[in-house]
């Protein structure tokens, strides 16, 4: 079963027991699908790699937006967004840990011969390809950055 046949199944579940913070965020997910495939021009099914970003970037902005309430006290506002960015999760692959990126980083480093940060962009690149879906570009960057320096 595809990640967006997955979705529509839960999106109706949320329906029959009337979860409104799931119905909220599966529409979301299902609408930004709806949108990339009509942008692509084509009639045809996303890739999952392509609809893992998709939810990794509906992640992401609950997670901002939850950040900026509560850098302004606004807790009763950001529940609803992590609460939505937990639903959005669970399509999601288990992250790696930071050790493993680390890792993976290491051996291609290695593997190319980087020499500082100027290297950074070839780096980043590789690992990026390497790792979609199983780590954010936040972590791998922070993680590029002190391997490099």
């Amino acid at each position: 079963m595809s990640l967006s046949q997955d979705i529509m199944a839960a999106l109706k579940t949320a329906m029959k027991n009337k979860d409104k913070v799931a119905l909220t965020a599966l529409r979301a997910v299902k609408s930004a699908i709806l949108l990339a495939q009509t942008e692509s021009g084509a009639k045809e099914e996303l890739t999952e790699g392509q609809e893992l970003k998709i939810l990794q970037k509906q992640v992401k902005q609950r997670k901002d937006s939850a950040a900026v309430y509560l850098e302004q006290g606004r807790e009763d506002l950001a529940e609803p967004e992590l609460a939505e960015a937990k639903v959005i999760s669970q399509f999601l692959p288990e992250a790696m840990s930071e050790d493993d990126v680390a890792n993976i980083v290491g051996t291609i480093i290695a593997k190319i011969g980087a020499q500082g940060m100027k290297d950074m962009g070839k780096v980043m690149g590789l690992v990026s390809v390497e790792l979609a879906g199983k780590a954010d570009g936040k972590t791998i960057s922070n993680i590029v950055k002190t391997k490099l320096s």
